[in-house]
């Protein structure tokens, strides 16, 4: 990326000094842009990067260095520290609250919406950042009231500012690690050492995205195999041919979205064909756009390259037929697995580890211990409730998860006073 003139108007007050093909540079891309915090690039080797590194006391080896416009550098090790160098909500103000929201997607911010709006003193603790993985969605088509699309950043800033506004406080790069039984209600204690107590709990994790399995293809993440990163590193595949892997909504909508400057997308799938796990206008939409490939019955079977992508090995899944290609950008999109291992056993959990609430339980006495039935969204443990994606039988869409979210917050005040 072209650097941007420091006296250009409009520069973002934040300049990164980083290689295009660093891992870690990468990381910080994604999570910058997904705090909606703007910056510029500079490349260590550009004669404005090694100077300002120089000034800063840095060598070209020491990237990424990250430096604002009051002269302040910062080579970060790890997102909660750069999350407090940036400014963004790292703490509570409290450590007891009526409700702690334990993640900050669709589910999680529908809840604090609600919750906030509705007199309970809320929190929601988000590991990276809000809008989870529909926050790094490049356009959500059938949302309802967003007839012309919505990104799933603009979706997210305007949850933010929403739960904001009604008082909920939204704290960033806080990891659950543990959530515990307390006698006034739960403690759910995070990475750093925080712990934040609550009466009642809304557990909103999701899911974590899966990763490719093929041999090579690991060293090349962050540089060239990129997963749910493509609002993040679109600006950078402009006039280049682009590689998705995946078969489902997200892997449809980041296909449509690179067309607009790719010069080519080709779609990996899996299975016989997109309609099994994609939404008919998305595969309408695809049919009908000629920069997009679709191979069906593929699957990547080796990478290749040095200090980035360079080749993937293709194999037809009905033939076992291998073909290589060249291939710098590779995006994958090929499902996720409940965030529920940081939870104790005391949470009953489908085969497949996703939560089990409500009706799921009720008639298992060895699952469920009060004599009252479960309210509808509540897990194994009395008061703490499950909303989207990480809950058993749910939609898995954004609709889904905020109706959820929304719903939870009624049965916590059922719980509460009920």
């Amino acid at each position: 990326m072209a650097p941007t003139s420091p006296d250009e108007p409009g520069t973002p007050a934040l300049t990164v000094v980083g290689d295009l093909w660093s891992p870690a540079c990468a990381a910080i891309r994604t999570f910058l842009r997904r705090n909606d915090i703007d910056c510029r690039w500079v490349r260590p080797d550009d004669p404005e990067g090694r100077r300002l590194l120089t000034a800063h006391g840095f060598d070209t080896g020491e990237t990424p260095v990250l430096i604002d416009s009051d002269g302040r550098a910062l080579r970060p090790t790890d997102e909660a520290q750069l999350a407090r160098w940036v400014g963004l909500h790292t703490a509570p103000s409290s450590d007891d609250y009526d409700l702690v929201i334990v993640g900050g997607g669709p589910a999680g911010m529908a809840a604090a919406v609600y919750g906030a709006s509705e007199g309970l003193r809320t929190v929601a603790l988000e590991r990276w950042a809000i809008g989870g993985q529909a926050g790094l969605s490049s356009r959500i088509e059938n949302y309802l009231g967003f007839p012309d699309g919505i990104s799933g950043a603009q979706l997210t800033d305007r949850a933010r500012r929403q739960a904001g506004k009604f008082g909920a406080e939204l704290v960033i790069s806080s990891a659950a690690e543990q959530l515990a039984v307390t006698a006034n209600g739960f403690t759910v204690r995070c990475s750093g050492g925080l712990a934040v107590s609550a009466r009642s709990v809304i557990v909103a994790t999701g899911a974590t995205f899966r990763t490719l399995d093929a041999p090579g293809i690991e060293q090349f993440a962050g540089r060239g195999v990129y997963y749910f990163s493509a609002l993040t590193e679109a600006p950078l595949c402009t006039g280049s041919v682009v590689y998705i892997v995946g078969g489902a909504n997200s892997a449809g909508q980041a296909a449509i979205y690179f067309a607009e400057t790719a010069t080519r997308v080709i779609m990996l799938v899996r299975g016989p064909s997109l309609a099994a796990e994609m939404s008919a206008y998305l595969v309408e939409q695809i049919r009908a756009n000629p920069r997009i490939e679709v191979r069906t019955d593929t699957e990547i079977a080796a990478a290749a390259g040095e200090t980035h992508l360079a080749q993937l090995t293709l194999r037809d899944r009905s033939t076992g037929e291998l073909e290589q290609v060249p291939a710098t950008w590779v995006f994958a999109f090929i499902g996720a697995d409940p965030a529920t291992a940081w939870l104790g056993p005391a949470f009953a959990r489908d085969t497949h580890g996703y939560l089990l609430t409500g009706p799921d339980i009720a008639d298992d006495s060895r699952r469920w211990p009060l004599r009252r039935p479960p309210l509808h969204l509540e897990t194994t443990v009395p008061g703490v409730f499950a909303a989207g994606d990480v809950r058993a039988f749910t939609g898995h869409r954004v609709a889904a998860a905020v109706g959820e979210g929304s719903m939870a917050v009624m049965l916590v005040h059922k719980f509460l006073h009920g």
